[in-house]
């Protein structure tokens, strides 16, 4: 991003389809993703007339939620509306939204990045219905044409306008990763990008360092992915602030991310404010949000991903950095702490446990899920297994190179360590007569390597401990085998 004398103004909004077993206002199943085109449908959600909505209360519910862990204001009083406009993919014609009186109001979100804490504000959260699909065939013999998939439409959406806080594209990317693991920590949505169920529009304006003024802002679509988003974002406030210094106007408009260009392009000018016709919703009656109702739904949310870090860091004197990765996820923060609870200890015993366990989990662990692309869930390991390959190796009957395979054996058959071990006669060699033949061997046939650690270069001892444990096929104990060697070498030297 060209470094200026300008800064950018971002803000957020964020579109999330809600986790609800039926869609908004009526009983059609909302798991469509894998349905045929129009199977999920009744009267309600094809707009026909005289078909009456029903507010689903478990999307309410889970609105509240997400206000309550983004610290807003839940409202007393709250109602719905129709917003009027007449896109094809509408099937009546307008959307059940909430305009004047939103569920949540105001809020935060506090980010870090490089280490600096950054407070996001929000300004409001409401609840609305999603649109259909529309899918476009625009090279067919007729010319081209548009088919309309009604399964979305009356799909749960939680809507979340963020205050135009956010500085810089990675703060950007930060807020987004954060929100995502508040929502997934509370169960209301799967919240992933490239699926479609969590997505994200940008506002961003660009003005001189120092200014209050808001300049003209330009609405970025089309991004599916953190990595989209950032990468927008650093092409939009690159093109803006050229722009300003060429001394030329910025149109507010809709621009798309084409991601395989690496572009920002126009879609549609935003000169004049869409006029859509709001009016309170006539077919559902306002919603009054009683605090005893507010309460309870207080007392159902998790330990929140913040939380759970500043505990982790404290309880178990992990890094901040280890506590950040262990609890973006509440799989992976679950399946620490079920490693760690597995094995009695405290103090300085407690502490030793939990960061060989998240050692491995944030190594061996996420490697293989990565490589995989498997969740936790799908995969047969469980975390006793990790406790109890993490007992073998402090009792030294494995390596770390040989626990390395039997962590992968477990991982994609499910069978214990101690099974993995006994089959593949996994024994580290760990006493001093049996390691200390294979110590002279490595000196004898490396002069070369020897003669560097003569000459004061301490890293040619690694080599030969390198070759002990060629020479005891990965079983011998390497720490222990340094030992002999530098034991040896030192012995050498003196006689020298």
């Amino acid at each position: 991003m060209v470094e200026t004398e300008f800064e950018p103004v971002i803000g957020l909004e964020v579109h999330v389809q809600l986790q609800t077993r039926s869609k908004m206002f009526c009983g059609c199943d909302s798991d469509y993703q894998n349905a045929s085109p129009n199977e999920h449908v009744c009267p309600v959600c094809l707009g026909l007339p005289g078909a009456l909505p029903v507010i689903n209360k478990a999307a309410v519910e889970m609105v509240i939620k997400a206000g309550l862990a983004l610290h807003s204001d839940i409202a007393e009083y709250t109602k719905f509306d129709r917003k009027n406009y007449p896109y094809p993919d509408l099937m009546k014609g307008y959307q059940i939204s909430q305009f004047d009186l939103p569920i949540c109001v105001g809020g935060y979100l506090d980010i870090q990045t490089d280490g600096e804490p950054r407070r996001i504000h929000m300004t409001r959260v409401h609840l609305e219905e999603d649109a259909a699909k529309l899918l476009h065939r625009p090279n067919d013999a007729s010319g081209g044409h548009t088919l309309v998939d009604v399964n979305r439409a009356g799909s749960a959406l939680m809507e979340m306008v963020g205050e135009p806080d956010i500085r810089t594209p990675d703060e950007a990317r930060a807020f987004l990763v954060q929100l995502r693991a508040i929502l997934r920590y509370i169960g209301v949505s799967a919240a992933n990008m490239e699926e479609g169920n969590l997505r994200c529009d940008a506002n961003v304006s660009v003005r001189p360092k120092g200014s209050d003024q808001m300049n003209s802002k330009v609405e970025v679509k089309n991004m599916n992915s953190f990595r989209a988003v950032q990468r927008a974002l650093v092409y939009e406030i690159d093109r803006q602030t050229r722009l300003m210094k060429e001394g030329q106007p910025i149109a507010q408009e809709t621009r798309g991310w084409v991601e395989d260009r690496g572009v920002t392009v126009s879609q549609r000018s935003k000169e004049q404010a869409h006029d859509y016709r709001y009016f309170p919703e006539p077919d559902l009656p306002p919603l009054i949000i009683g605090r005893d109702w507010v309460e309870q739904l207080r007392s159902q949310l998790p330990e929140l991903p913040e939380a759970k870090q500043q505990r982790f860091a404290q309880q178990y004197g992990l890094s901040p950095y280890d506590s950040d990765l262990l609890t973006t996820s509440k799989e992976i923060a679950d399946w620490f702490e079920a490693v760690v609870a597995t094995k009695a200890a405290d103090g300085e015993a407690l502490g030793q446990r939990a960061k060989a366990a998240s050692n491995w989990i944030l190594g061996e662990l996420t490697r293989l899920l990565n490589a995989t692309g498997k969740e936790l869930s799908d995969i047969p390991m469980q975390p006793q297994h990790l406790s109890e390959l993490l007992d073998l190796l402090d009792d030294r009957t494995l390596s770390t190179s040989m626990a390395k395979d039997v962590f992968e054996d477990v991982f994609n058959t499910g069978r214990t360590p101690s099974e993995v071990v006994k089959e593949k006669g996994f024994t580290q060699v760990a006493d001093a007569d049996s390691l200390s033949p294979m110590a002279a061997e490595a000196i004898a046939s490396n002069p070369k390597a020897v003669e560097d650690y003569m000459a004061g270069r301490d890293t040619a001892v690694k080599f030969l401990v390198g070759q002990v444990m060629k020479l005891s096929r990965g079983q011998a104990n390497p720490s222990l085998a340094e030992e002999l060697l530098r034991a040896r070498l030192e012995e050498r030297k003196g006689g020298a």
